[in-house]
């Protein structure tokens, strides 16, 4: 037998401690050591390391050990046992390089693409029936931590609900569609660092600050745009999709269990101290610009809610979430809401 067709090794068989010299060598389909042979698909060949020892695992038979890696890799490459695609990946740096700078470049596009379609796949499966609780939730924890009870009354806040639902119903009978049906409108005092303040929440949940209404005074159609386009985010499901976005694995833990917890935690800070993303807002201008044109409002008088919004803050970012700075520009919005938008009789 030539040297290059057998190497030697020590046998452990796992019945004594002592390791036993054999020689090892392939042959019709099995590996023989000393005088046994294995069959190959009971043998598992060892990953090739840049150091220490090999070792042939045999099942049911114990352990072959190579003290010299170098000598087993040699004899392997000549018997016919190259390392497999993996194996000679990790063992060149050129290739390790590569499928570190490929990993990052799929990783950065999971991130940018593959995440958020999939959590809006997973919102599409997603009935109001479990977004609800989630919203309402949310609600509390704000009522709890972030807001103080309204001081308008009954009578005020139910003229506000009436104005809201006659837009609805104008726009539906104008041909519009997809209008948010179990809708909730609360009304809220917020804290000085909040200032006035109008946001949405996954179920359908909207809340608008004494603040806002108290800014917005005399002004019914920019309120009313204002509500139209946190109908938007709630007609888009924007909050329970930026939640998901999240946290894929944690929002469908959540929605399986019924515990939002892990929603929860973040969904409401966000919503009031970041707002939604650019592409969402103008989603939500689109949708409020339609719904006050076809209820009967005109939604250029929001041009009155950014005037004022510049005339409180100046040049400092407002912490309304309406107005954030991941929001379009104030000019792009206010020119968008003044173009022509689809018609309806006035209330």
């Amino acid at each position: 037998m030539s040297a290059s067709t057998f190497i030697t090794g020590r046998w452990f068989d796992g019945q004594c401690g002592m390791a036993r010299p054999v020689e090892v060598s392939l042959h019709n389909g099995a590996l023989r050591f000393g005088d046994r042979a294995t069959p190959l698909d009971q043998v598992q060949w060892p990953e090739r390391m840049r150091h220490g020892q090999r070792q042939i695992l045999l099942r049911g038979a114990g352990v072959i050990s190579f003290p010299d890696a170098a000598a087993f890799d040699a004899w392997a490459d000549s018997v016919g046992q190259l390392p497999g695609l993996v194996a000679r990946w990790q063992l060149s740096w050129h290739l390790a390089l590569m499928s570190l700078a490929l990993l990052t470049v799929l990783l950065a596009a999971g991130w940018r693409w593959g995440l958020p379609w999939a959590s809006d796949r997973l919102v599409e499966r997603v009935p109001l029936s479990a977004e609800q609780p989630i919203g309402e939730q949310a609600m509390a924890l704000i009522d709890r931590q972030m807001v103080r009870p309204t001081q308008l009354s009954e009578a005020e806040q139910q003229a506000w609900r009436q104005r809201f639902e006659r837009m609805l119903t104008t726009a539906r009978a104008a041909g519009m569609r997809d209008l948010p049906e179990h809708w909730q409108l609360h009304f809220r005092r917020t804290t000085p660092a909040l200032g006035p303040n109008a946001f949405a929440l996954p179920g359908e949940q909207m809340c608008v600050t004494d603040e806002l209404l108290e800014m917005l005074k005399g002004e019914p159609d920019a309120v009313l745009t204002i509500l139209a386009h946190e109908a938007g985010h709630v007609r888009h499901r924007h909050g329970l999709r930026m939640g998901l976005r999240a946290g894929v694995t944690a929002a469908v833990t959540a929605l399986w269990l019924g515990d939002y917890s892990s929603l929860l935690n973040g969904l409401p800070i966000a919503l009031l101290t970041k707002g939604y993303s650019r592409d969402y807002e103008r989603e939500a201008d689109a949708f409020a610009r339609e719904l006050a044109s076809r209820g009967g409002v005109d939604p250029a008088r929001i041009a009155v809610f950014f005037e004022r919004i510049r005339e409180k803050y100046g040049g400092a970012e407002s912490p309304l979430a309406i107005a954030f700075s991941s929001h379009p520009a104030d000019s792009e919005r206010i020119a968008f809401f003044k173009a022509e938008g689809p018609a309806a009789p006035k209330n």
